[in-house]
């Protein structure tokens, strides 16, 4: 009996990590744009995050990691003629996933004087679908730069993954990861 525990342990920890997904990053760029002729950047006056007419707490986690990010990559920032406008979007869905698995049953073979020898003498082996509902909410953040002059987006970074109790607990910290992770896929930086 202990080793079909231990069988039924292992299985379940290789499907939990078997469906562990780590999140989706993509990113876009227009291919004609000049990114060393930009030197400098700024926000849109009304962002993406900002739908409720005022500035919430995930847009500021938001500006200050892109700004970051965008200082690194040698850009100034400035709230006058900037060449660059950097907007954001973020959004939560939930989800709902029914996972089915073969498992070996407990039933047939099991029971009597032989059964502490599993399933030896069945004819064949016997197996029970398990079924499970996992309802989890997913996340999706967007960072668009727009050539200000042309009003044309020339980088788009987009990454859409699960949200964990983690990152829901500590948004800053979680928008902080993902902004820095999306910027390592910025085409060049500036001037260079």
């Amino acid at each position: 009996m202990k080793s079909s525990k231990l069988m039924l342990i292992v299985l379940a920890a290789f499907f939990a990590t078997a469906c562990a997904v780590s999140p989706d990053y993509r990113v876009d760029y227009d291919p004609s744009a000049d990114f060393t002729a930009y030197q400098t950047f700024g926000f849109f006056d009304q962002l993406g995050t900002d739908q409720a007419g005022y500035s919430s707490l995930v847009t500021q986690h938001f500006k200050n990691a892109t700004r970051r990010e965008m200082e690194k990559l040698g850009y100034t920032y400035t709230e006058t003629n900037p060449d660059l406008l950097v907007n954001f979007n973020a959004s939560s869905s939930d989800k709902t996933e029914v996972r089915t698995r073969q498992v070996p049953s407990m039933g047939y073979g099991m029971t009597g004087y032989y059964g502490y020898r599993g399933m030896l003498y069945s004819p064949f082996p016997l197996y029970e679908t398990e079924v499970e509902t996992v309802n989890y909410k997913v996340g999706t953040a967007n960072i668009d730069v727009v050539d200000a002059e042309r009003k044309v987006l020339v980088w788009e970074g987009l990454v859409e993954g699960r949200l964990t109790k983690k990152a829901m607990e500590n948004p800053r910290a979680a928008i902080d990861a993902v902004v820095t992770e999306l910027f390592t896929r910025y085409p060049t930086a500036a001037g260079q």
